[in-house]
């Protein structure tokens, strides 16, 4: 097998760049020369105050360099991936803060031999030189229900701590209280993960073998494998599971919580799930925990403590109650710290009415008028010429796109025909054009009900009960095509409907001067124009719509919705002209 591919440039050096490009991309980091800790770069603020540190292995990202800032951290120290930073780092990092004028040092630690043992001989070596040390270790992992001697894991909990200890020190309280408020806390934090994949440390092999389909309880966050295996389910019985373990009184490392308890809840992505399975997950932890009657009092979800590129997640609780949760809910700069809102999540109304619309303009009843019987005698020639037309513009269709172009006229033709059976036409052609809009957007489909419900909308709000007269038409076919224009991104030439349309339009203008003997002239022109506009498509590339993505030779005939706009035009004439 392959090392698992890494956008990286060697294994040896990733963690220095990645430490390097953490702080060139803050404006508020700096890095100590010649160890991998990173500082706040105003750390005379510190003076007079407990300065925090923690750290541990790199591939835990954003943690723990990710938490430095006001309310946070006042610096992190990294090892290796996934190995612990060697003591003189550790002490480095503790005597440039003591330098800075703290008052005392906390350490963060997370419960594992390699972290215990460094950090411990840092903090004794401190102490020789006159520092004010302790350290607070995070064991808050609910995996096993016997634990061994060496105890219960550090895993996200810890950024709870950060947050805790971080917001009392920049209160200035002081060291012993620090320490006893989160020690305090800590009782009440359990975390539980969960994985669909291992991860591979750079340059390595995967570091477990899970087969695909297969999940694994209850793991590390260092790729060392969990407690229990079992087939993928689906996001809300793997939510119950955990919550159910972590509960679980009989085990010796639950988190005991009953219903009126509130909670906390971090929804920690280990490395590799999308945003999209995240909420997901999201969401069935905090209905799950609302069934038990338990009240969610905040959420923080996305990744704080991950594990490389594992695809997994954990769930960490802590107990919350008025006074943690002022300390979770202050200020601090740290970049990785979610901006929360600080309002309770369970008992809060989610959900917004929807706006009331008459999105159907066709079930509504419009009174009569005198232009009834010609609009209505005109649809019905409209929607008979397009059913007579379907098999050709079919045909055309299968040339350059489809081949559907004569079906989709052909159903907004029964829709409309349907309609006629049972309304009478509006007097306003404004309220037919609504009604037609609301009929091709429903019945019609695609692109072409799109286009020409746009057109209907645009013009129905030039041809009104009082305003119908010739230019007031002419106005509203411009205003259709100009937003068929704008919204499709077509102009005449690009082979489309517009070919036949905008010709017809541009004689129909004529229509806002023509003298009242001359208007039969002008409808007759601007049919003649899309007949021919439509025609000339044949030798037209096509720049827009489904057709301009095939080669031009292969289209020699003319674009079928050019010749649909063309055999509506027509068919409105044939009709104002009184022919049969």
């Amino acid at each position: 097998m392959e090392p698992q591919k890494k956008l990286i440039n060697s294994a040896d050096s990733c963690v220095d760049e990645a430490l390097c490009g953490l702080a060139r991309a803050s404006g508020s980091l700096s890095l100590l020369k010649g160890h991998r800790v990173v500082l706040r770069s105003d750390l005379d603020n510190l003076r007079g105050k407990v300065a925090l540190l923690s750290g541990g292995g790199s591939g835990h990202e954003p943690a723990h360099g990710g938490y430095i800032g006001a309310g946070m951290l006042s610096a992190a120290v990294a090892g290796g991936v996934f190995a612990s930073p060697p003591p003189a780092s550790i002490l480095a990092a503790i005597l440039c803060l003591h330098n800075a004028g703290a008052s005392g040092v906390l350490l963060i630690v997370t419960n594992y031999t390699g972290d215990r043992l460094n950090f411990g001989l840092a903090a004794e070596q401190a102490r020789n030189h006159g520092v004010t040390v302790e350290m607070v270790i995070v064991a808050e992992d609910c995996a096993f229900e016997r634990p061994s001697k060496a105890g219960r894991r550090g895993l996200c909990g810890t950024v709870f701590i950060h947050k805790l200890a971080g917001a009392l020190a920049e209160e200035g309280c002081s060291l012993d209280k620090i320490v006893s408020t989160v020690t305090e806390a800590l009782k009440g934090i359990g975390t539980l993960g969960v994985s669909l994949s291992p991860c591979s440390v750079p340059g390595c092999l995967p570091s477990f073998d899970l087969p695909p389909g297969d999940m694994e309880l209850g793991l590390g966050i260092h790729g060392e494998p969990g407690i229990k295996r079992s087939k993928v389910a689906s996001a809300d019985e793997v939510v119950k599971t955990m919550i159910d373990h972590m509960t679980n009184p009989d085990s010796q490392s639950h988190l005991s919580l009953k219903p009126g308890d509130s909670v906390v809840l971090c929804v920690n992505n280990l490395g590799a799930l999308s945003c999209l399975e995240m909420a997901v997950v999201t969401r069935a932890a905090i209905i799950c925990l609302e069934s038990r009657g338990v009240v969610v009092a905040r959420v923080m979800s996305g990744s704080f403590m991950t594990s490389l590129e594992m695809a997994g997640v954990s769930l960490t609780m802590m107990k919350a109650n008025q006074e943690i949760l002022k300390l979770f809910d202050a200020k601090t700069s740290a970049p990785a710290w979610p901006n929360l809102s600080s309002v309770s999540v369970s008992g809060r109304s989610y959900i917004t009415d929807a706006p009331i619309m008459s999105t159907r303009p066709q079930d509504n009843t419009h009174p009569e008028g005198p232009l009834s019987p010609v609009m209505h005698k005109a649809l019905e020639r409209v929607c008979s010429t397009l059913l007579e037309k379907q098999e050709e513009l079919n045909s055309l269709d299968r040339a350059a796109g489809d081949g559907d172009c004569g079906n989709t006229h052909a159903q907004a033709a029964r829709a409309i025909q349907e309609w006629l059976q049972h309304h009478v036409v509006p007097g306003c052609p404004g309220q037919l054009f609504s009604v037609l809009a609301g009929l091709v957007q429903e019945k019609m489909g695609g692109s072409s009900g799109a286009m020409y419900s746009l057109f209907l909308t645009a013009a129905a709000g030039h041809v009104t009960e009082g305003q119908s007269n010739a230019a007031a038409w002419a106005s509203a076919m411009h205003a259709g095509t100009q937003a068929v224009r704008r919204y499709g991104g077509a102009d005449p030439g690009d082979r489309t409907m517009l070919d036949a349309l905008c010709p017809a339009v541009d004689e129909l203008m004529k229509l806002t001067t023509a003298p009242l003997s001359g208007q039969m002239a002008v409808l007759q022109a601007a049919v003649q124009k899309a007949t021919v506009g439509a025609e000339s498509t044949r030798n037209l590339t096509a720049r827009a719509g489904r057709a301009s993505y095939i080669a031009a030779e292969r289209l020699t005939q003319p674009d079928p919705g050019a010749v649909a706009v063309a055999a509506i035009l027509r068919a409105v004439l044939e009709v104002l002209e009184g022919k049969k």
